[in-house]
């Protein structure tokens, strides 16, 4: 049986255990994921400051397939694309990698649960990112990396997935998890999509609250309670458990946080931006 630690572990690295296995020759491939909504400085500031020998990681471009009303903003690349987006960070059939950003981890987990999705096994968020990195004394270093192209294979669906109306079914007879802002939950606000509000039978839980002031996921036993509270069966599985947010990216960071303590839950990629667009679907509000 795995450890609470030997689980949190798979998810998630410490920063110097990082520095350890860089200093491998076989070292994990890096992926700076520098994204925020309304931001697009992400590159800049990758050319700023990155860890050592990073690659960065265009969201809009290499995460995602174009948006659109019926799919979403995010919706999920073809993983034909994602393939040569990855052999282009260098990852390696069987290598390893780690990913990171300057957000708590919020648009790093999209790396990781795409490529986890497309059959990459040994993929970990840096938790804290850049921040938990400089903090502990470690260097970083300016200027682009182009690393030797990679030679991995994806395949798609080793995770979970939902559609709109798996979404509207798991509100109703287990638990979906809405990692926005409670009040883009609430629906008092909402600045992206066409109708604010909720799936209903969806249950409010922000993906900010996974994470300490530090931007480091919550230990797992705080991890554990919180998820409880909100409904979530210790080692619950994705047959009962989903998660959407705005696009399908922070969503993938609470499907981490739930990975770190033993909960599969499967993601609904097209989320908010997909069902509001939709005038069939209804919403819910407060």
């Amino acid at each position: 049986m795995r450890s609470d630690d030997d689980v949190r572990g798979a998810v998630l690295v410490e920063p110097d255990d990082l520095a350890r296995l860089l200093a491998d020759d076989d070292g994990p491939v890096l992926l700076d994921v520098r994204w925020a909504l309304g931001r697009t400085d992400g590159h800049d500031r990758y050319l700023e400051a990155h860890l050592p020998g990073a690659v960065y990681v265009d969201l809009d471009a290499e995460l995602a397939a174009p948006p659109s009303p019926a799919a979403g903003r995010h919706p999920l690349p073809d993983v034909a694309d994602l393939e040569r987006a990855a052999r282009r960070w260098g990852v390696r059939e069987g290598g390893s990698v780690v990913v990171y950003d300057d957000v708590a981890g919020t648009s790093a987990a999209r790396a990781w649960w795409l490529l986890r999705w497309a059959g990459v096994r040994d993929v970990r968020i840096l938790d804290g990112g850049l921040a938990a990195w400089t903090a502990a004394g470690y260097a970083v270093e300016p200027f682009e990396i182009t690393p030797e192209p990679g030679d991995v294979v994806l395949v798609a669906g080793a995770l979970p997935t939902l559609d709109a109306d798996g979404a509207a079914a798991l509100a109703g007879d287990g638990v979906l998890l809405d990692a926005r802002a409670a009040e883009r939950y609430a629906g008092r606000v909402e600045p992206v999509d066409p109708r604010a509000g909720h799936v209903p039978g969806a249950v409010s839980a922000p993906t900010a609250d996974n994470v300490d002031a530090d931007g480091r996921f919550l230990p797992a036993d705080a991890l554990a309670a919180r998820f409880a509270a909100l409904g979530v069966a210790p080692g619950a599985t994705a047959a009962r458990v989903g998660v959407y947010c705005g696009s399908g990216v922070t969503a993938a960071h609470e499907v981490a946080a739930l990975a770190s303590i033993g909960v599969d839950a499967a993601l609904y990629p097209g989320s908010w931006s997909q069902w509001a667009h939709d005038p069939a679907r209804p919403v819910a509000t407060a």
